[in-house]
């Protein structure tokens, strides 16, 4: 893994963040994170039960989102007796001995009902477990657990639990003792991968920070108003670097300098020596051009995925599952011998579509439709390629063997909604309406515009942010048209081509990159 070259790229606007993952120079991840919309996973609320379902053993719980969010029996946790009770003394007020004392209920038994647990307008603590997808509102779980970069603690446990991932046997002796050693009573922690290695003052210095948080979760649920948000997962872009980061890092590029800060500021707490590769891009074209992102996206969106040699994918969305289809093109023509042909196509393939999983982060059920392989052990070696691609893959997932169709179904876990780009432009004529306007030239319209901002407001430095056809259109010919302007109307202008700027959409901005209305 040390090998290859990761670079993050981080572009920030107002709105949203997106976070692309590049591994050697191509697009693996794509994270776009609109801010501070509220439900994100690993959030705890206070929230108020409203309505139980005996028939899915369920209830429906107030978080303050416009839909209910849902629990499950099976996700209030072995321990919810014990919390639900300190919880209820926590709202009532009433003293509650330290969180360290406290005494354990008996555990909740699997087969239970959850009307014998709780009943409605009851408070009760949770956390969430998928954001609100389409028209379902957020999962929940009550069986809470705060992230650290090395652990995961979980309240009202005593288990000592290591990944899976750490194979080695002193190794799990060794973080077993550290654990023990400084891990209070009535908790538990799920040692990470990234422990690994760890000195033990960063282990240690984790679960007090994470203990911490519990206590501010505990004082927060006395003076808040029910349903309130908690405590929220740290800001996402830290919580993506979190899970992205194994120290294998080679760029982190930001175009944003306060995001550039807490990125940094993340890394020098973990990383120290890695601090360097934090960079603020500074460049004229938006950081998503100048890294080839934009480019990316847009091919790697659309319905038609290209492989190499003519080959390519197509990718549909259902309501129910996600199908891809396998096309040779115009492959098949060239070689004699099918079998190898197909063999190739289909490998390619699942190279691509291991990636295109994580792109999109497709979750549910994907059903792939390969090209029909007649040798078994080319169909085995297919699945295991399969299996071998995914391996490094965050979202949980199974992958059967092909069908006697020669069909492969794959589940993927998805926390949050799937990232879906939209590759269609608004028609520059009619702006989606499909009524037709007399056209106005749009050199005219720009004209204008420079005008009102350098007579009416008084600016003498202009930035145009537009579309590159319409940025080459500006700048052509010795005697351009941003030279006549500039001569006309006495300012200084400069010409930003952005590729994500529809045809006729036009910005301006002043020196400070503030948007002028």
């Amino acid at each position: 893994m040390s090998s290859m070259n990761k670079e993050l790229i981080i572009n920030v606007t107002p709105n949203e963040i997106s976070i692309a993952l590049f591994e050697d120079k191509q697009l693996v991840e794509l994270n776009k994170e609109k801010c501070k919309t509220g439900f994100s996973v690993g959030d705890i609320y206070l929230g108020k039960v409203k309505k139980i379902m005996p028939g899915l053993n369920a209830a429906f719980v107030n978080i303050g989102h416009e839909k209910d969010a849902f629990i499950h029996y099976l996700d209030l946790g072995p321990q919810f007796t014990t919390m639900h009770k300190l919880v209820g003394s926590l709202v009532a007020n009433k003293r509650v001995s330290d969180f360290e004392n406290l005494k354990m209920e008996k555990l909740l038994p699997k087969s239970g009902k959850l009307s014998g647990s709780i009943a409605s307008g009851q408070a009760i603590l949770v956390q969430i477990a998928k954001e609100a997808i389409s028209t379902k509102g957020p999962r929940l779980t009550a069986d809470i657990s705060l992230a650290g970069r090395n652990v995961v603690l979980i309240p009202f446990s005593n288990k000592v639990s290591i990944s899976q991932k750490i194979r080695s046997n002193e190794e799990r002796k060794r973080l077993k003792k550290i654990v023990s050693d400084c891990l209070p009573k009535n908790f538990g922690v799920i040692l990470r991968t990234a422990a690994m290695g760890r000195p033990v003052e960063d282990i240690e210095q984790d679960i007090q920070s994470l203990v911490q948080r519990w206590h501010t979760v505990l004082d927060g649920v006395r003076t808040n108003p029910i349903p309130a948000l908690i405590l929220s997962e740290e800001n996402r872009t830290t919580t993506i670097l979190r899970d992205l980061l194994n120290g294998s890092f080679s760029n982190i590029y930001v175009d944003d300098p306060t995001v550039c800060e807490e990125v940094r500021e993340y890394i020098r707490q973990i990383a120290p020596e890695k601090e360097k590769i934090v960079k603020l891009y500074k460049g004229n074209v938006s950081i998503f051009d100048n890294f080839d992102v934009s480019k990316q996206i847009m091919s790697l969106f659309s319905k038609y995925v290209s492989l190499k040699k003519g080959a390519y994918l197509i990718i549909e969305h259902t309501e129910a599952l996600h199908v891809v289809d396998v096309n040779s093109g115009n492959r098949a023509k060239v070689d004699d011998d099918q079998e190898q042909t197909a063999m190739d196509v289909n490998l390619a393939a699942a190279t691509e579509l291991a990636r295109q999983l994580r792109l999109r982060d497709m979750g549910g059920i994907i059903v792939v439709d390969f090209i029909d392989l007649h040798k078994s052990e080319n169909r085995a070696a297919l699945v295991e390629k399969m299996r071998s691609l995914m391996a490094t893959d965050r979202a949980k997932h199974t992958i059967l063997p092909l069908s006697k169709f020669g069909l492969m179904q794959i589940t993927r876990q998805r926390v949050r909604p799937e990232t879906h780009i939209d590759m269609r432009e608004t028609c520059p004529a009619c702006h989606g309406t499909g009524l037709v306007a007399p056209a106005v030239l749009l050199d005219d319209q720009i004209e204008k515009q420079i005008a009102y901002f350098v007579r009416e407001k008084g600016a003498q430095w202009i930035k145009l942010r537009v579309n590159p056809v319409v940025a080459a259109f500006l700048t052509k010919g010795l005697w351009s048209l941003r030279l006549r302007w500039m001569v006309k109307y006495h300012c200084w202008l400069r010409v930003v081509k952005n590729t994500s700027t529809g045809m006729i959409e036009t910005r301006f901005f002043n020196r400070h990159n503030e948007e002028l209305v």
